[in-house]
């Protein structure tokens, strides 16, 4: 009963490996080429640049926009200072997603409603969000370079940002599509072992090359509902904190797919041909 129900199972897999969103439709991808699991996590990793794309360009473009015509005329950053002309501490910008402070000493005066909030002080700047204050020393340096002097005035920074802001954006996209193709090769190298035991001690008919594709599909279902909570948030439908609930939402839904799609491989006797071994010499020949 057991075999006949997994080989019920295993006839849903598709003959061609084209859309991981179903069980099967991964599954297949154990028996495909890595040129087709590559193109098809191409086509995903369009999906979610464009996604990122259109966010930054209706969301954050514009907030950064208001706040450089908020800046005075004459203020700069040079040897590792800021040098501000206008009244502090002030919030200079505050939109629903992004919103611009400063405040020389950070003294936490300046209060915004925003989900991410830019804060510039005397001799460095810092995000703030609802997950509290981004202070990651060995990940990014936020104090000003000593060696290297910049606008922060409405005067010049505005057609600076106004020339460069859709190459802003068009290279944001390109390093999200960078991004994900190689963080998604990372993960299946992690995911292929699980796949590999699976697929080993059930009798799987999947080698090593073709579980690391099985893994590497099987976060495309995630992939692309991380994308569509980006669309919604961009559209106001949930709010930062939801936004991280989906990030890690995002790896639960790879993880089920990863481990169902393993379980519905056919098993290695399934693919033996009806008649047995033909190499198998007969009882009347031994």
């Amino acid at each position: 009963m057991r075999r006949l129900l997994a080989m019920n199972v295993s006839a849903f897999i598709p003959k061609s490996a084209w859309l991981p969103l179903t069980p099967q439709g991964v599954a297949a991808f154990a028996a495909a080429t890595l040129n087709r699991l590559l193109l098809v996590q191409f086509i995903f990793a369009l999906v979610g640049a464009g996604t990122v794309g259109w966010f930054l360009s209706t969301t954050w473009a514009p907030e950064i926009r208001e706040a450089i015509d908020a800046l005075p005329a004459n203020s700069r950053i040079s040897r590792g200072t800021l040098q501000w002309t206008g009244k502090e501490p002030a919030l200079i910008a505050e939109g629903r997603f992004l919103g611009f402070g400063v405040d020389m000493d950070h003294t936490g005066t300046v209060n915004a409603s925003s989900h991410v909030l830019v804060e510039f002080g005397r001799n460095d700047w810092r995000i703030s969000s609802v997950f509290g204050l981004l202070h990651l020393p060995w990940l990014l340096d936020t104090t000003y370079p000593r060696n290297y002097s910049m606008a922060l005035n409405r005067t010049e920074l505005a057609p600076w940002w106004g020339a460069r802001e859709p190459f802003l954006i068009a290279s944001a996209m390109g390093l999200t599509v960078l991004f994900l193709m190689l963080s998604w090769a990372a993960l299946a190298t992690l995911y292929s072992v699980p796949v590999w035991l699976v697929a080993f001690f059930g009798n799987r008919g999947a080698d090593w090359k073709g579980c690391w594709r099985l893994a590497g599909a099987s976060l495309m279902p995630g992939a692309l509902f991380m994308s569509a909570s980006i669309l919604f948030y961009g559209l106001g439908a949930f709010d930062l904190l939801r936004l991280g609930l989906a990030f890690a939402m995002h790896f639960v839904i790879g993880w089920f797919y990863l481990f169902l799609s393993a379980a519905v491989l056919p098993r290695s006797s399934e693919e033996a041909p009806a008649g047995g071994n033909p190499f198998a010499p007969h009882r009347g020949e031994e």
